[in-house]
């Protein structure tokens, strides 16, 4: 036998994180396919309230066991959790996972509001658990370029941010429409990722003052409607000076499938991130000098599952809690006071 031989015989093997999977309809069942691709951790066991939905999800990860419920995950020895379920299960379902030594990657919203989201936070530091948020549009290559012209001082100083989010169909699942299951409407399924860009890219000032229109099919909304919102309007003025103005809805009549935009004007230029020809998916990117653009980035860009394997990789390389997740408190906490209003 050679001395190599016996020296990698001798080599402990590096056991990889194992990961379960809590709701793998067609984005959670996306989650789990691009972290397994991603090569960093094992997916070990999937979990649905719809057995046919575990099953077609099982056929992507055919090592992984399919079992019936959280508890049974946790039982599968795993180091992490992706929760993708619905958003009035998301407090209960991480705090259980982070209290039984679980990783927590939950898809947004986090938590109905600040209380839940914060207490999540805090569940995750008392038990030194990564813990993050699909936060996705911050990992479009377009985003990112745009944040670093930001925070590099290249286009001065931002006084204005204009954000939209127009989804011309709105969700398929009764529950986003019951206030109580969604904690709210339009707003907390995509001006989430609208107030998190506008922080997120401004490295999250204080935000002194929200003033919001919200409205259903119309009509206007007050704070103690029980109604969700198909659209709405919001005003953010930041301690740095800066005016962010969002608009977000379902089922507008936009004449395409979608339009998202995030646009960032300062001193010294201004830059945009839109999508393309009405898809969800394609983004251009753009710095504007006066009446002339120049182009930053361009499709195509396999952003959707970044977030979800950036986890996977933190996880796999050791990570414990990031402060850096309090964030998302600070953006829910705008959600609040948007739906204060």
């Amino acid at each position: 036998m050679t001395e190599h031989a016996i020296t990698a015989r001798q080599e402990p093997a590096v056991r990889r994180p194992r990961v379960g999977f809590l709701g793998v309809g067609w984005i959670g069942c996306h989650r789990m396919r691009a972290i397994a691709d991603g090569g960093t951790v094992d997916a070990a066991a999937i979990a649905d309230s719809s057995p046919a939905t575990a099953a077609r999800a099982a056929e992507f990860a055919p090592e992984a066991k399919v079992v019936s419920s959280l508890d049974d995950l946790l039982n599968e020895d795993v180091d992490g959790i992706v929760i993708a379920t619905p958003t009035a299960l998301h407090a209960e379902q991480c705090m259980q996972a982070l209290a039984a030594g679980a990783a927590v990657f939950c898809q947004k919203p986090l938590g109905r509001n600040a209380a839940e989201a914060r207490a999540i936070v805090e569940a995750a530091r008392a038990a030194d658990r990564l813990l993050a948020v699909d936060l996705s549009y911050r990992f479009t290559e377009g985003m990112r370029l745009i944040r670093n012209l930001v925070q590099r001082g290249e286009l001065g100083q931002i006084f204005a941010i204009e954000l939209a989010f127009h989804n011309a169909y709105g969700p398929d699942k009764p529950w986003f429409y019951e206030r109580a299951l969604a904690g709210g409407g339009c707003v907390m399924d995509l001006g989430i990722h609208l107030v998190d860009l506008a922080l997120w890219v401004m490295d999250f000032p204080r935000v002194t003052d929200v003033s919001a229109k919200r409205f259903a099919d119309g009509e206007p909304l007050t704070a103690s409607t029980t109604r969700v919102e198909d659209y709405a309007l919001a005003t953010l003025t930041l301690e740095t000076g800066t005016a962010a103005q969002l608009s977000c809805s379902w089922r507008l009549p936009a004449g395409c499938d979608a339009v998202i935009s995030a646009a960032f004007y300062g001193t010294k230029g201004g830059a945009a991130l839109r999508n393309v020809n009405g898809s969800f998916y394609d983004f251009v990117a753009e710095r504007f000098h006066g009446t002339a653009r120049e182009a930053l980035s361009a499709p195509p860009d396999a952003w959707f599952g970044r977030a979800a394997v950036d986890w996977a990789a933190r996880l796999a390389a050791g990570d414990r809690f990031d402060p850096a997740v309090e964030r998302v408190v600070a953006v829910t906490e705008v959600l609040d006071r948007i739906y204060s209003q």
